[in-house]
């Protein structure tokens, strides 16, 4: 259309570019100089929308093309903008939940936090992954979902120093060479941030959607949008928000506070129009249950707390369905 717009300018405007009148008038001169002006106008444009052309194009060859992940139908990530927010228990509940609100469904999980793997203590697994004939790992399976992390092939105490290519290689073999079966979901445990891995995992495979955790206290939400913003960018669905330590209960007067502030998460979810999947209270029983690797939806199934987990499993489907039509 600008290129349209300039040939028609160029036409309608008959300017001499290199016959110019001996004899011209001062109201011929103002006119010829303002429509000099516009043809310079329109050229610049007609340049700006050729170099974002061909830089669109460029990227899109430079972007590696989506696989999926075999036997997978379908990747939720759980991802949240920084550490210490309860993104590791949250997905592992949420695994636990799909497979307590319909048992027909099969859930994996993948621990894609190569520098901080929580997976293998979460749900209680050790032992290194052994191999097919074609040499791709099985995952350890406890409570019936089967898990892979990097955390299953280092000692547990073992740092790892890695440089982003190596760390890039850990990723593309936990993605490619996994032998999953055939799975409904694999919830995938992001690292916290929106660095390397999160735009390798995006950039790889097909993701259903994805899952921000955030507090409520206004410093997690900063980068939980952050987070947010980060899949819209890549055109990843975002399914919603988890308030986690979203309310705390004394035991012994049942007086409830706001620890971390009251919803937080909830506002963000209104701002970047994106629905709050549930609130997660802050209680002992989450915490003592996860280092136990018993997660509470299955060693206390009728607690409020594993129907709070629950409860966003629910939403979660009920999203995806959404995101699908």
């Amino acid at each position: 259309m600008a290129h349209f717009t300039y040939s028609r300018l160029s036409h309608l405007l008959r300017i001499p570019i290199n016959k110019p009148s001996l004899i011209q008038s001062g109201t011929e001169i103002k006119h010829g100089s303002m429509c000099c002006v516009l043809l310079k106008r329109c050229q610049r444009s007609v340049d700006s929308n050729a170099l974002q052309d061909r830089q669109k194009q460029q990227m899109a060859r430079g972007l590696p093309k989506q696989k999926p992940i075999a036997g997978v139908k379908q990747v939720i990530v759980v991802a949240s903008g920084k550490g210490g927010v309860g993104k590791s228990t949250t997905a592992v509940n949420l695994a636990l939940g799909l497979m307590a609100n319909d048992p027909s469904k099969s859930v994996g999980l993948l621990d894609a936090d190569v520098y901080g793997p929580s997976i293998p203590k979460l749900m209680n697994l050790k032992g290194n992954p052994e191999l097919t004939d074609n040499n791709r790992m099985i995952p350890l399976i406890n409570y019936g979902v089967p898990c892979m992390s990097m955390g299953f092939m280092v000692e547990d105490v073992a740092p790892i120093v890695w440089r982003g290519l190596m760390v890039m290689s850990a990723i593309e073999r936990l993605l490619r060479q996994v032998d999953w079966g055939s799975l409904d979901y694999l919830v995938v445990d992001m690292p916290p941030g929106t660095g390397d891995v999160q735009l390798s995992i995006t950039q790889n495979i097909p993701i259903a959607g994805a899952v921000i955790v955030s507090t409520p206290q206004d410093i997690a939400l900063l980068d939980a949008r952050r987070g947010a913003e980060m899949f819209k960018k890549v055109n990843v669905p975002v399914l919603g928000l988890v308030q986690n330590m979203s309310i705390f209960r004394c035991p012994n007067c049942s007086h409830e506070t706001h620890i971390f502030g009251s919803d937080g998460a909830r506002k963000l979810a209104d701002t970047l129009g994106v629905k709050l999947l549930g609130d997660i209270p802050l209680h002992l029983n989450i915490r003592e249950t996860s280092d136990r690797g018993q997660p509470v939806v299955v060693s206390f199934p009728d607690s409020p707390e594993a129907e709070a987990y629950r409860k966003v499993a629910s939403a979660v489907l009920q999203r995806l369905q959404e995101a699908s039509f």
